[in-house]
């Protein structure tokens, strides 16, 4: 079984990749809740758990991680560009 974490780093248009962002600027979106990240993760077909207690170590702030279940056949960087537009559609 493999669990992907996804931090919402990953997808914050304010952080720099060096700062934890892992997908393109043109789709980061600004400050980006675990609750709407494991939403999007729902879409793509995959389960997700929220942790909220969670702090990304590159943060001082606690914005919480989601974990993926069962994301046997995609990679990370698939699976994140997915939840990515997903993340855009959600904020239109």
């Amino acid at each position: 079984m493999v669990e992907n974490v996804i931090w919402p780093a990953a997808f914050d248009a304010d952080c720099s990749r060096s700062e934890g962002r892992r997908v393109s600027r043109g789709l980061a979106v600004e400050e980006p809740t675990v609750d709407e990240i494991a939403k999007a993760v729902q879409q793509v077909g995959y389960d997700a758990v929220i942790e909220r207690e969670k702090t990304y170590p590159r943060e001082y702030e606690t914005r919480g991680r989601v974990l993926v279940k069962n994301a046997d056949d995609a990679t990370k960087t698939d699976l994140l560009g997915a939840v990515a537009a997903y993340l855009q559609a959600l904020r239109e």
